[in-house]
């Protein structure tokens, strides 16, 4: 599934082909036919993006409410758009030069929903470490009072939106944490400091559209080391690396399930109760 960086550049990849500019709407795969007929021909004026959430904005209209889920593509392509090739719930075509297309394809969710049911699913949501609008201590007031581990509450989406596994690993990682250290066990200024490192490292996700995570004096070209080698992308301490030497301590990367997701970690660096 996407992580929230994906979702962001999303919403700027489609503002800046189509924002502004009146868009053609349809759904060859026939799913999405009434709301893209009250679309077709409007203006997209805004895009916004919260957690894994892509919201489209259409004058008039309302906006696209749409969540990639675990299936979910939206690819962008420029020139004459082709014959659609499968299930694609929305196609968009025009844009700022007229030569612009995309097609959503798979989503869990895709509806043209009112602003008031757009603000209901914001209202759900925690804090995203990518909106200027995020509040870290919504998210401190549930961690810390719960008796569930920091590495589940991290994918808790009603707790942090956007945060993936990815996130949730690496980050762990990068701060020595046990990912199974119940949230009320953390301290404010540990807190404060994983939300800053999120923010940070999901902004960077955003400009470069890939997930580093390793500090420079880690990288493969400091430590003589070779690069990863992973459809993922992006270098990273434990993320997919089970049974793998850590770059740090050398000891064994470890996985688990975990909030239905394969957590890793490394117990050399990271020591508590997963150790």
């Amino acid at each position: 599934m996407p992580e929230g960086h994906t979702i962001h550049r999303l919403a700027q990849d489609c503002l800046h082909r189509f924002g502004g500019s009146t868009v053609r709407a349809a759904s060859p795969q026939g799913r999405f036919t009434e709301s893209a007929a009250l679309l077709d021909g409007r203006v997209m004026s805004a895009a916004d993006a919260h957690g894994k959430h892509l919201f489209l904005g259409f004058d008039g209209a309302g906006w696209v409410h749409v969540h990639l889920g675990l299936y979910g593509t939206f690819r962008f392509g420029t020139g004459p758009a082709p014959e659609p090739v499968g299930a694609v719930r929305l196609r968009l075509t025009g844009g700022t030069d007229g030569l612009h297309h995309a097609d959503l394809r798979g989503p869990t969710a895709c509806e043209l929903v009112t602003p008031g049911e757009k603000q209901a699913i914001h209202d759900r949501l925690g804090p995203d470490p990518l909106r200027s609008d995020a509040d870290p201590g919504r998210a401190w007031a549930r961690i810390s009072r719960s008796r569930t581990a920091i590495a589940t509450l991290l994918m808790d989406q009603k707790v942090v939106a956007g945060v993936g596994n990815v996130y949730r690993a690496e980050v762990l990682f990068r701060h020595g944490m046990d990912p199974y250290r119940p949230g009320r066990d953390l301290t404010r200024t540990a807190w404060d400091a994983l939300w800053a490192d999120l923010t940070e490292l999901m902004h960077e996700g955003v400009r470069n559209n890939r997930i580093d995570t390793v500090r420079p004096e880690h990288t493969p070209g400091a430590m003589g080391r070779e690069p990863r080698v992973d459809d993922h992308g992006g270098e990273v301490y434990v993320y997919r690396r089970a049974r793998q030497a850590c770059h740090l301590c050398g000891g064994e990367i470890r996985t688990a399930a975990l909030a239905a997701r394969n957590l890793f970690w490394c117990p050399g660096c990271q020591p508590g109760h997963g150790g």
